[in-house]
């Protein structure tokens, strides 16, 4: 890759476009150039006060790009949760439309109708928190650094760039190479943006607590190692005008407090020390909230019905593991769950079962059968696709709820026979004799439960299962080096999927130390399918690429589907008010504000 610095822009490539404010996936931004504020911020909101969240787990470091401190990370420095709280980006991302984004450190933005190139004008008004400039050669050295010393996605941002150049005073262009994609533009505007005269190349790598500078809205106040982190506002932030910032960034002060557990969590909340807590669970939903504060009124339980795709939750087989690698066995072992008895014995039937990895939106392959366009990307490859989802007529088996299905328990010895396993002395073996055993990996107790049950319904078919529930930490590296045979993991969806399916189910993932390849996935078809997706350039196009992501993840069979809710559930001091508006990605804390503040 080429780096290259012209003088003030008098040596500029050619191929310049119209200046826009914004830029979307697919289509056009929703709001125009001259936009005031994003539509679900309250844009005459009063700052100040202070808010208190909380979160489970500990941290080491004070720098979320790094490996090392990957998943350990002071929550807030770089967080799509509480916020974007020190460091910021090129352009930031509206939550009320699918993947459009408009201008925070840059201004404005021009690319050309291929997306080849996209340039940056930076604001002029950016600053660091010391006051000095954000320019283009902070953008350039922080691309090289995270390339360098970064941990995934921000290390591989400049895998699809040929030519990274200053192009003017405050302008900065990134030119594609053939391994560009048509988000590939959007995901650079997304990238965090580093000071180059505030950083120790040298120690970047390292864990550390020393106190960051960034741009953004806050600067840490006080640190307490793996227990607290507090930011306060900074009240010269050069940003607080600009119309993507309106309504955000209310507190004077966030505090986010760490717990080892979570019932240690949710006792912070009840007593008022934690001002939010987003539940999960139907059964604490309906029954774990008649504590004194919410019969007096002081907490508020909040809800809403969720406009995205289903979280993809369930039981993951590493296929890194021999034994995994047979999609029929997966296949049996998905049969084996029982989710009727489940939902009702465990949660009063609230939860629906996930049959899609998009389910609830037009990305999804149930109901819709393949279409042209899906077949042509896909070609001979449909013979792996099962029938039924090819028809869009998936859906999951379905038990009387007893645990002991005696249908869908021969459907699942039907599978387990092709599979080249059967049960002799009331054990499930294989060809050779060789007993099926794997261990499941669980991180805490409403884990270990799903676990225990799935242990318990695999046992009946003799199948030995071993459970082991490690500490945060043990986690966070085990799940890092893929040191496990079956884990339990949510994959969140959007309505715009692009790289992170990559980082997910790509076939270059598999051996990424830190990359989300849970799964282990290395299926060339896979990877052609998630490149039609990145290169679509009608939504027509994108969503029949999605749609055929969708079958060949359901016919692969790499996940046992668990559960989702079709709504949002939070639960808020009432002192914490929020705007009237939700937008399409749900409750952004960040918009919500103290209303004591007079």
């Amino acid at each position: 890759m080429a780096i290259a610095v012209s003088l003030l822009g008098l040596i500029a490539p050619q191929g310049h476009a119209a200046p826009l404010h914004g830029i979307a996936m697919h289509g056009e931004p929703a709001l125009p150039a001259d936009y005031k504020h994003f539509s679900y911020v309250n844009p005459d909101v009063k700052k100040g006060g202070r808010i208190s969240y909380g979160v489970v787990g500990t941290f080491d470091s004070l720098n979320p790009f790094i490996l090392k401190s990957m998943r350990t990370t002071a929550r807030g420095m770089w967080d799509p949760e509480f916020g974007n709280l020190v460091y910021e980006s090129l352009m930031v991302r509206s939550r009320d439309e699918a993947f459009t984004m408009y201008g925070l450190l840059a201004e404005s933005v021009e690319w050309d109708e291929d997306r080849s190139f996209i340039e940056f004008h930076l604001n002029p008004k950016a600053r660091w928190a010391d006051g000095k400039p954000v320019t283009p050669e902070d953008v350039i050295f922080t691309f090289e650094l995270l390339r360098d010393k970064g941990r995934a996605p921000f290390s591989i941002r400049l895998n699809t760039v040929e030519k990274l150049e200053k192009t003017g005073e405050r302008s900065v262009r990134f030119t594609f190479n053939d391994k560009g994609d048509r988000e590939a533009p959007l995901l650079i505007a997304f990238s965090p943006i580093l000071p180059k005269h505030a950083i120790d190349v040298e120690t970047f790598d390292r864990s550390s607590l020393a106190l960051p500078l960034g741009s953004g809205p806050y600067k840490v106040k006080a640190v307490k190692p793996g227990e607290r982190i507090v930011y306060e506002r900074d009240p010269n932030y050069w940003g607080k005008d600009i119309p993507s910032k309106v309504g955000f960034d209310n507190y004077d002060e966030i505090s986010v407090e760490y717990f080892l557990q979570d019932n240690s969590l949710f006792e912070a909340f009840k007593k008022g020390v934690i001002d939010v807590y987003q539940e999960g669970n139907p059964t604490k939903w309906a029954r774990g909230y008649d504590f004194p504060a919410v019969q007096s009124g002081t907490v508020i339980k909040d809800a809403v019905k969720s406009k995205l795709p289903s979280v993809m939750f369930g039981f993951v087989f590493n296929t890194r593991r021999p034994v995994f690698q047979n999609a029929e066995l997966r296949k049996a072992l998905l049969y084996s769950f029982d989710f009727e008895w489940v939902n009702r014995t465990l949660f009063e039937n609230a939860y629906t079962r996930t049959e899609s990895f998009w389910q609830n939106t037009d990305l999804s392959s149930i109901n819709t059968p393949i279409d042209a366009r899906e077949r042509e990307i896909i070609g001979d490859a449909v013979s792996r696709i099962d029938p039924d989802v090819l028809a869009g007529t998936h859906r999951l088996p379905v038990t009387d709820g007893s645990g002991r299905d005696r249908k869908v328990l021969r459907e699942a010895m039907n599978h387990f026979e092709k599979a080249g396993y059967s049960i002799k002395g009331g054990r499930m073996v294989d060809a050779s004799g060789k007993p099926l055993t794997f261990e499941i990996m669980t991180q805490n107790a409403d884990q270990e439960k799903l676990a225990l049950v799935y242990q318990r319904f695999l046992a009946a078919l003799g199948i030995q299962v071993s459970l082991r529930t490690v500490d945060d930490s043990q986690y966070q590296s085990r799940s890092q080096t893929f040191d496990y045979d079956v884990i339990m993991k949510a994959f969140l969806s959007s309505l715009s999927p692009g790289l992170e399916q990559v980082r997910r189910w790509g076939s270059q993932a598999r051996d990424t130390e830190g990359s989300e390849s849970f799964a282990g996935v290395a299926d060339p078809d896979l990877d052609r399918v998630m490149t039609a997706i990145l290169s679509a350039r009608t939504a027509e196009d994108f969503r029949s690429a999605v749609r055929l992501q969708d079958r060949m993840l359901l016919s692969g069979n790499y996940v046992v589907p668990l559960y989702h809710l079709s709504e949002q559930w939070i639960a808020r001091n009432k002192q914490i008010g929020r705007p009237e508006m939700t937008p399409l990605w749900g409750f952004q804390l960040p918009a919500w504000w103290d209303e004591r503040v007079q």
